[in-house]
């Protein structure tokens, strides 16, 4: 098989294009920039194309499948190619779903938590040997890549992101792998650029769950009043597995997990993981696991990256990095390092860095959201707005927009890293929240420098 990727430098696309490789396919591909880690791990494999850009001759009549990345337009020179010689398209989360239509597939969705439990299902099948295909939104520890494509798994594990799918294909992700089990961990609004009301967005999940089989599973967090009408209302006679917080306890500082067999030491911690865990039980018991055997596994899981990922610490303070972004997850995740250690007091910083969150119309989604932080500090840079082609924003409107006046607003990245590093840290936690870097700033290096001080 030969496969050209228009836009292998993406995230998920060059993980793609490394699992087909491995699985002895010729691959190729073009991109019109690249950025690291993807760059080096493409080079590693000889999979990096020789020169960025876009060029007809990169498309002839002897690829067997052309896969399209988000990246790409819809006036793409290859693309464009590619349907005149009549070459097979897909979507990336079609070509997955061609690999994978004689497994089982398991589908988790959400709009947070999805990556967290894919990872903790993933670890907990890694840890007792059980072979299976996969791919998940963040690098883990343990595995080389982060989709993974065979012909001996009778298994696969599928995140099951609701974007949209490629530049001539608006059909979010998750509805093309066809679960045979699927997961919803909640619904909050999100993507408003492709959704512009939460019904519309609702609408992408009761479609997920009315396409299960009538032999499938559907397991979803009973926290949240959508999903429960979902399941409530859903035409699937899928058999439904809710699941919500499971009895736990917080000792020194460690949060152990009550169950029938003894507490349960983690390394995780936080309402939003533990309900992610217990929807990863559920999973690994439907796949023929004990629980005994998840209890065993799941005590040395850590966490996938940037999912309150532990930067540096010491006696006195920790700085944790998280991807959390939209409403939901930062409420969550600021709740779970209050709760973790009350004795301390956090500092929450998060970057307003999305499409969604720099818009003036869905701001107002984010009141409330930091007040459980004693000192909290939201960043954006101007020029991300100017260049996403959005209305100007304020630091009046985002103080009003979060219903909170001690919200201290920075537009500069060396200054509000200048005022953290003068920060004396005792007895004081920082967040760092993102789904970028706060403009370049290399966060586990910053994390460091303040506990080394």
């Amino acid at each position: 098989m030969r496969v050209h990727f228009i836009a292998i430098g993406g995230s998920a696309m060059h993980n793609l294009a490394i699992a087909l490789h491995k699985k002895g396919f010729e691959v190729t591909g073009s991109d019109d920039e690249i950025f690291e880690p993807s760059k080096s791990r493409l080079d590693k494999y000889n999979l990096l194309p020789e020169k960025e850009g876009w060029y007809e001759q990169n498309i002839t009549n002897d690829i067997d499948a052309v896969i399209l990345g988000m990246h790409a337009r819809p006036d793409n020179l290859e693309l464009k190619k590619a349907q005149e010689l009549g070459l097979k398209i897909y979507s990336y989360p079609e070509y997955i779903y061609e690999q994978t239509k004689d497994k089982k597939r398991v589908v988790i969705g959400g709009s947070h938590g999805k990556t967290s439990i894919t990872a903790m299902i993933l670890h907990v099948l890694h840890y007792h040997k059980i072979n299976c295909d996969y791919m998940v939104g963040a690098q883990l520890e343990g595995f080389d890549t982060m989709v993974k494509l065979t012909d001996e798994a009778k298994l696969v594990i599928l995140e099951g992101d609701e974007y949209l799918s490629s530049p001539i294909d608006r059909r979010p992700k998750f509805h093309l792998y066809k679960a045979d089990v699927g997961l919803v961990s909640g619904i909050a609004w999100d993507h408003i650029n492709v959704f512009p009301t939460f019904e519309n967005y609702l609408d992408q999940f009761r479609f997920f769950v009315n396409e299960l089989p009538n032999d499938g599973i559907f397991i979803y967090c009973s926290l949240d009043e959508n999903l429960k009408n979902i399941a409530l209302e859903t035409d699937s006679n899928a058999k439904q597995l809710p699941y919500g917080i499971p009895k736990n306890e917080i000792k020194n500082g460690t949060t152990f997990l009550k169950t029938p067999e003894g507490e349960i030491p983690l390394k995780i911690f936080g309402d939003h993981n533990l309900q992610n865990l217990a929807g990863a039980g559920l999973v690994c018991h439907e796949l023929g696991m004990s629980y005994e055997q998840f209890y065993e596994a799941i005590q040395s899981f850590t966490g996938a990256s940037k999912r309150l990922e532990l930067i540096a610490k010491n006696d006195k303070t920790a700085i944790y990095k998280d991807f959390a972004h939209s409403p939901s997850k930062l409420k969550a995740t600021i709740n779970a390092v209050k709760n973790q250690y009350p004795e301390r007091k956090l500092v929450a910083c998060m970057e307003l860095h999305t499409f969604s969150s720099l818009t003036q119309e869905f701001l107002k989604e984010y009141e409330g959201a930091m007040d459980a932080a004693d000192y909290p500090i939201v960043y954006f840079n101007p020029e991300t707005i100017k260049h996403k082609k959005l209305p100007e924003i304020s630091k009046s409107q985002i103080k009003s927009a979060f219903g909170n006046e001690h919200i201290a607003v920075y537009t500069n990245s060396n200054q509000l890293t200048a005022i953290l590093s003068e920060e004396k840290w005792e007895a004081k936690n920082l967040l760092l929240m993102s789904s970028g870097n706060f403009d370049g700033v290399n966060l586990n290096a910053f994390g460091k420098s303040l506990v080394d001080v």
